[in-house]
């Protein structure tokens, strides 16, 4: 493999525990797929442990040389090696999914714990048992831990309700003792981090989400002469989504306009049936299976819908990872969004921003319809990402991060 010059004379041997990696194709697996291949670039050692790939159906789907065999290794497309842990076959429910993630975390513990010892161990969420299970094992094995919140938790848990009571205060008093006593906090968005920091915890950074634009077409414009408009939902089916909203405006927009609705998640059947009892214009799929399945849909959609609920505060500090994905491609944003992600797609100048109503929604959808030529984006998404959320350049200066929170606290 083709290395950069070594980095800073400094050589980190990184332990990443994640509950989604490849073969999966999921937020995590795309975000640290990016960052492993720069630091391998810089000849850095990486070792994975997740659970053998059985995302997002609950069980495995694929051969078992493709998907992992417990506590076996394997080599990673960019030299990683990748422990699998054990998985428990689950329902797609909020519960079925929370108990495979505690039993899997368990695993991934074992599986932490053999191999070579790391210099720095990485747990990344929202799986939050493998934040929990990343701590543990980075306190066994005697070095420091690094949390990287890709969502805002425990502030999410707060505002979905996940868990009631006293077990709400002890669940969020876990979150929060994690993150004070890790050597370094990884956020993905400025606003999380400012809200950490106003909490007390210290060692706090910012390391957004990007994109390879380079390995992303740049897709031409969307036809001018189309009877409809073609509306492209691609990602997860849940519950922070709210995408009831999406499809009661599909509903209302009627004819103007077809939405395809791409991926899986809790609430998949839910909408579903939804779609069907209001006679909706939409088309259900699976989630797309590699890049050419995805840049199909792009290929076909005029604008792509990027959504967050607007009822939970905590999404305010939230950017759908999406977001930077459809702003490379070329394609219009429905952004569905506030805070910070509503701010990425005003300044991109790439895409509408509309309140989670599906009255507005609808009415800028037949808008849209009604002139294509506010379809025509340009560059100007791709060209913000570039400028932003370039990938070699959020590698480096995570790898920075890494490199002196390994050091220990006196060399920090």
């Amino acid at each position: 493999m083709r290395r950069k010059k070594e980095f800073g004379g400094i050589s980190v041997r990184v332990l990443l525990l994640t509950h989604s990696y490849s073969p999966e194709h999921s937020p995590p697996q795309r975000r640290w797929t990016q960052l492993i291949r720069t630091f391998r670039e810089f000849g850095w050692s990486i070792d994975v442990v997740a659970p053998i790939a059985h995302a997002p159906a609950g069980r495995r789907t694929m051969p078992r040389n493709v998907a992992g065999r417990v506590f076996r290794c394997d080599t990673g497309q960019h030299g990683e090696r990748i422990r699998r842990a054990p998985y428990l076959w689950h329902p797609t429910t909020r519960l079925g999914r929370f108990a495979d993630q505690c039993f899997s975390a368990a695993g991934s513990v074992v599986a932490g714990l053999l191999g070579h010892k790391p210099d720095i161990v990485i747990a990344t969420v929202p799986s939050l048992p493998i934040l929990g299970a990343g701590y543990v094992v980075a306190k066994l094995r005697g070095v420091p831990f690094v949390a990287d919140m890709r969502d805002a938790w425990p502030d999410i848990a707060r505002d979905a309700r996940i868990v009631q009571g006293s077990a709400k205060s002890i669940a969020e008093r876990v979150i929060v003792a994690i993150q004070e006593r890790a050597a370094l906090v990884v956020t993905v968005t400025d606003g999380f981090a400012q809200t950490l920091r106003e909490r007390g915890i210290v060692n706090v950074a910012t390391i957004s989400n990007g994109i390879e634009t380079a390995a992303r077409e740049f897709l031409p414009p969307p036809n001018a002469h189309a009877e409809r408009l073609e509306v492209l939902y691609l990602g997860n089916h849940g519950e922070s989504q709210r995408l009831e909203t999406v499809i009661r405006a599909a509903a209302l927009a009627g004819d103007s306009v077809h939405l395809t609705m791409v991926g899986h998640g809790v609430q998949r059947r839910h909408l579903i049936a939804l779609a069907k009892a209001l006679g909706a214009p939409v088309e259900f799929h699976r989630p797309a299976q590699g890049a050419a399945e995805v840049m199909a849909y792009y290929r076909r959609a005029d604008t792509c819908v990027v959504s967050l609920r607007d009822d939970w505060k905590s999404f305010e500090t939230t950017i759908p990872s999406k977001t930077y994905e459809v702003l490379a491609v070329g394609r219009h944003v429905t952004g569905i969004v506030l805070g910070e992600a509503k701010q990425i797609i005003e300044e991109s100048h790439a895409g509408d921003v509309v309140a989670s109503n599906p009255q507005a929604i609808a009415q800028l959808w037949k808008e849209l319809a009604a002139d294509r030529s506010r379809l025509l984006t340009g560059t100007s998404g791709r060209d913000w990402v570039e400028s932003n959320a370039n990938v070699d350049t959020l590698g480096r200066a995570y790898a920075e991060l890494l490199k002196t929170a390994s050091a220990g606290p006196d060399r920090r």
